[in-house]
This record gives structure tokens, C-alpha cells and sequence, in this order.
């Protein structure tokens, strides 16, 4: 009896010991205060905190090395974003592929699945580029690993699931991560991201032209276009002034010249880019009638005539540079002007990038995605605008690909997302994002068409606008 009693005195022990450890070790993480977190992991510090309600907003810097595959290279410090919600929700990985904004902000599928989000400065856009520039450490695997890297770090904080999304040069971006790190994300969603496979075949941007919109649209934005180039002169008077006036200078892309044919050339694809069908009324209806300040006022209004100045260009190295040595760059026709008006075409992205920046193109990079896309996809879902110039080359999906959607929203342009498409793919694409996201409800699970975002819309977080950048860029 009495060993009874001392083995159930023990016992009762040993329940209220591991009772006790189990509750410490539960309430370690809620005791440690989020920010306390994240700046234990080692190389990253804060720059900023921010309030948001309902959410914590810290502006970071991570050390990354300067080579992936030798860090004895050296480090740069690369700022990313975190808009912590909550450690028991899912994660969204989200890059522009450029600069990062410093403002709460959050992204479809961050509204969708209701969780946190992580944002990335694209390598090398300033303030996250190494000093001095190594140009030949940019490029899409290196940038990969820098998200590798941030995942890696951030996953023991944020252990549910991770999906990864990004706009335009984003989207790209999302993909590139996935083909080089396809074990760790549970999800991707890629918003208009080319896929300049070839890059000297680009006729399918030539077909697009031909077919967007309407004619009546089409034929006022092209001869705008061309009696730019017809009033070159007066035009180019104006422009120097202009020039003079705002400080700009030309010497990257060559000259003055050069650079008023570059914008006017951008004119038609910028405004199916960022514009609509409806906004065909603020076109010039009779471009032979209409002033030089009506001619002017268009084409700056969707070109910008500072984008080609050098201070215009110079934010913008990284992507051109990029364009120059592996995305690959568009050239179209202009069968709606004559051979005179055009002196240089659609000019390459060599003559945006300082000459004392060596570049090579790589043929074979964006062909190695698109092979991968293809046969490996899994979880993948990309997302088109039927008027978006960059949507004429798009990813494509084939027989190896798993659980993958390729889907394009009808009427948008370069804003294209899960809440333009039809009904049915917009409920099956929210759908798979909160399953992929680990996050779907049983309702959900059971009928597609009951899907729809967990987190209540916010007119401050949930922006929509189009990701505009000026001139010819994703």
C-alpha cells in the first residue's frame, strides 16, 4: 500500500512537472515581444517602427552577402518590411521587384488569407545595393537567394504556411524564386509577369497592337503617336526648354533627340499599360487639328518626358541592366508611321545603362524558367490583364505542372488581379490561395464558390492601384 501511495505521489509529481514545462515553453513565444524577435536574428536591425492598427510595422535591414556563392565577398544590407498580424497566421512573401515601399501596406493575397506579410527591396535598387557595385552579382538566381535566405530566417518565427506574390517585375520575381527554391513556398502568385522567352522573336506584342481595344481607340492613340514624330521640331524646341528648366541632361541614352523618341515611341504601350478602354476620351480625337500643347500635354501625361533623362534613368539602372543581361526587352513595329519619322526604333536596354557598366546578354535564362514553369509548376497561379501589353507574352503552363492556373482578367490593364477576373475563376483562384495558404474554410474546401478574402477590406492597406513605373517597364 504503501508503494502504491509513493508511485502515485510520484507520478502526480512528474504530471504537474512536464504540466509546468509544457505552459513555459507555450508562453515563450508570447512572451518575447515581436520585435525582440525579429531583431535576434542575426544581421538584421531596425530602421523603423511604424503603428498600424491591429498590426505591428517594422522597416528592417538584413545583411545579405554580396555573392551568394562565395559570401566572403562580402555583405550589403538589403531593407525589407514586415507587417506582423499575428506568428499563428500564414505568411505572404511579396517583391515589386524594385524599390520597396516604407508605408503599411498589404497585398491581395495578404488580404485574402488574413496574415502577415514580408516585403522585399529588389537587390541593388538604392539604398540595397553593395558599395562598391559588383553589376555582375545581379541577376535572378542571386536574387533569389537573397529570398531564400529571408525565408529561412523568418520561418522559425513565422511557421505556418508561406506564399509568395509580386506584380509585374514582381510576378517575375516570384517565379524565379520558385524555380531556383521550389521547396519553400507552399504557394506563388505571380500578377502580369512576362516571359520573354526568346528575345528576339517578339511579333506576339506586334498582334497584340493590332487587336486591343478598339479600332476607334487604336487609331486616335496611334496618330497622336505619329504626329509627335511629324512636330518633331517644334517639339524638341519645347523640350529643351523643358530640359533647362527642370536640370535634366541626356547623357546615358545620348542625347536629347534620342531620348524625345524613346518617350513618344513608349506612348501607345504606356497607355494600354496603365489606362483603360474608358480612358480613350481624353485622347485627342483629331491629332492633325489638335495643338502642339494638346500633343505635348498627351504624350507627357502617359510617357513622362523626364523618363529618358538621365536623372530619370538612374533609379532604374538595376532593371535595365537586368533587361540587358537576362530578362530580355521588347521591340515592336510602328506600321502606322513612316519609315522617315523613326530614326532609332524601340532602342535597347544597353543605351539606358551607363557605358561604364558592362553587360552580356545570357540567352538561354528566361528559356530555362519557362522550361521549369512548365514542367515543374506546382501551386502556381499567374494572373493577366486582357489589355496589358506585358500580358502578350505570358507564362504558360504544361503536363508536368500541378494544381497550377494561368488566368486573365477581362478589360484590365497592368493592375490586373484576383478580384477582376469572372466569377468562377475568382473564386477558384481566392480558393486555392486560402488552401495553399493552409487557411481554407470547410465551406471552402467543400465548394469553391463559397471563397472569398478573410480580412475585411482596408482603404489605407488594400491599394489597388496599378504598380506604375514610367516609361517601358514591368
Amino acid at each position: 500500500m504503501r508503494k502504491a501511495l509513493r508511485w502515485l505521489l510520484a507520478f502526480t509529481v512528474l504530471i504537474g512537472m512536464v504540466s509546468t514545462a509544457h505552459a513555459a515553453t507555450a508562453a515563450q513565444p508570447q512572451a518575447a515581444d515581436i520585435k525582440d524577435r525579429l531583431l535576434s536574428i542575426p544581421g538584421v536591425s531596425l530602421i523603423q517602427e511604424k503603428p498600424y492598427p491591429g498590426y505591428r510595422y517594422f522597416v528592417l535591414n538584413f545583411t545579405q552577402p554580396v555573392d551568394h556563392r562565395d559570401p566572403a565577398k562580402g555583405t550589403f544590407q538589403q531593407r525589407i518590411t514586415v507587417l506582423h498580424k499575428d506568428v499563428s497566421r500564414p505568411t505572404v512573401f511579396y517583391t515589386g521587384g524594385y524599390s520597396v515601399s516604407t508605408n503599411p501596406g498589404r497585398r491581395e493575397p495578404t488580404q485574402i488569407v488574413d496574415g502577415n506579410q514580408v516585403s522585399m527591396e529588389y537587390r541593388f535598387f538604392t539604398p540595397s545595393r553593395p558599395e562598391p557595385a559588383d553589376w555582375s552579382k545581379l541577376d535572378i538566381w542571386q536574387a533569389a537567394s537573397d529570398q531564400h535566405r529571408i525565408f529561412t530566417a523568418l520561418k522559425a518565427i513565422y511557421p505556418k504556411n508561406w506564399i509568395s506574390t509580386g506584380g509585374s517585375k514582381g510576378g517575375m520575381t516570384a517565379t524565379y524564386y520558385e524555380r531556383f527554391y521550389p521547396r519553400d513556398m507552399d504557394g506563388v502568385v505571380a500578377y502580369v509577369a512576362p516571359n520573354d522567352v526568346v528575345n528576339d522573336e517578339d511579333s506576339a506584342y506586334d498582334r497584340f497592337f493590332a487587336k486591343v481595344g478598339t479600332k476607334e481607340c487604336r487609331d486616335r492613340l496611334n496618330a497622336v503617336q505619329r504626329e509627335a514624330l511629324v512636330r518633331r521640331e517644334p517639339l524638341e524646341k519645347r523640350y529643351t526648354e523643358y530640359a533647362a528648366t527642370e536640370g535634366l541632361t541626356f547623357d546615358t541614352i545620348g542625347g536629347l533627340d534620342r531620348a524625345y523618341e524613346a518617350v513618344v515611341l513608349d506612348y501607345v504601350w504606356g497607355f494600354w499599360q496603365y489606362s483603360l478602354l474608358s480612358d480613350c476620351d481624353s485622347i485627342p480625337a483629331d491629332a492633325k487639328s489638335a495643338t502642339d500643347e494638346e500633343i505635348w500635354t498627351s504624350i507627357d501625361t502617359i510617357s513622362g518626358f523626364s523618363a529618358y533623362a538621365d536623372q530619370g534613368l538612374a533609379a532604374y539602372t538595376p532593371y535595365y541592366y537586368q533587361a540587358g543581361t537576362q530578362l530580355g526587352a521588347p521591340t515592336i513595329r510602328f506600321p502606322h508611321i513612316e519609315r522617315r519619322y523613326i530614326r532609332y526604333g524601340y532602342q535597347p536596354p544597353r543605351n539606358f545603362v551607363p557605358r561604364d557598366i558592362p553587360m552580356r546578354f545570357q540567352q538561354f535564362a528566361m528559356g530555362d524558367v519557362d522550361a521549369w514553369v512548365r514542367h515543374h509548376a506546382r501551386h502556381m497561379l499567374f494572373v493577366y490583364g486582357q489589355n496589358d501589353p506585358w500580358g502578350a507574352e505570358p507564362f504558360r503552363l504544361g503536363a508536368g505542372s500541378k494544381d497550377s492556373y494561368v488566368f486573365t482578367a477581362p478589360g484590365m490593364n497592368h493592375g490586373a488581379n484576383v478580384a477582376g477576373l469572372v466569377a468562377d475563376e475568382k473564386a477558384l483562384a481566392t480558393a486555392r490561395i486560402l488552401e495553399w495558404a493552409g487557411v481554407a474554410p470547410a465551406a471552402v474546401k467543400a465548394d469553391a464558390a463559397q471563397a472569398k478574402p478573410l480580412a475585411r477590406f482596408d482603404a489605407k492597406l488594400d491599394v489597388r492601384d496599378v504598380e506604375r513605373e514610367p516609361a517601358l517597364r514591368p
